[in-house]
């Protein structure tokens, strides 16, 4: 549900499952995946601070996140997480080649986070929120969870954690793009990722867990 997701994602995360920290730590991709989602980014940050080059700051990051995913190519271990990074970084960065500003590679991150908003808004306004239709895909319970009062308002809170996790991202990036701070974005960035992402995931977890393993029936 997130730029993360490509990673790892609500699908490591079972309804019912016990939450643990271990757990927790592999459906973030493990300390692996928590470095490859950082230090692209974290790379970025240095090149820009030392050269103030548009070009080199947003290579060296598109040269990390390959480097990860030859390595796991010849590790021959799961790539697919290490190939939506480097997706996502290359996209970043012909975004911000063309425009000649570094500023704009965080653009796109943006532009996801604003759709995801958008569609977390219209699923809770049509009662349809995103987390239930997750979950429910999960466990193959597609519809019926919806007649379950428990499982919805279960779904809809948790659905309105993620809205939150976009809208704060959004209200902290988007005056700092507005304003040219290349720098204090990319901080922002960095620490609105992974950890408010795993945040997210844990309370989404606790709520489904809470709802879908107990095997509540109540209706309305």
């Amino acid at each position: 549900m997130s730029e993360e997701q490509g990673r790892s994602g609500l699908g490591a995360v079972r309804p019912g499952e016990t939450p643990s920290r271990a757990a927790l730590l592999r459906a973030v991709g493990g300390v692996r995946g928590i470095v490859e989602s950082i230090l692209p980014g974290l790379v970025f940050l240095v090149t820009f601070a030392i050269t103030r080059q548009t070009v080199l700051s947003v290579i060296a990051p598109v040269v990390v996140a390959v480097a990860f995913l030859v390595v796991r190519i010849v590790q021959r271990s799961n790539p697919q997480g290490a190939i939506a990074g480097v997706v996502g970084v290359a996209i970043s960065a012909v975004w911000a080649l063309f425009s000649g500003n570094a500023n704009d590679s965080f653009l796109p991150g943006m532009i996801i986070n604003a759709v995801f908003l958008v569609a977390i808004a219209i699923t809770l306004a049509a009662r349809w929120p995103l987390v239930g239709l997750f979950a429910g895909a999960l466990t193959g319970d597609l519809a019926s969870w919806r007649r379950d009062a428990a499982k919805r308002r279960t779904a809809a809170t948790a659905t309105w954690v993620w809205g939150g996790l976009f809208a704060v991202r959004l209200l902290a990036e988007v005056p700092l793009y507005l304003a040219q701070a290349t720098e204090a974005l990319a901080v922002v960035k960095i620490v609105l990722g992974v950890p408010l992402y795993a945040g997210a995931l844990w309370i989404t977890w606790l709520l489904l867990r809470a709802a879908w393993g107990t095997g509540s029936r109540e209706q309305g």
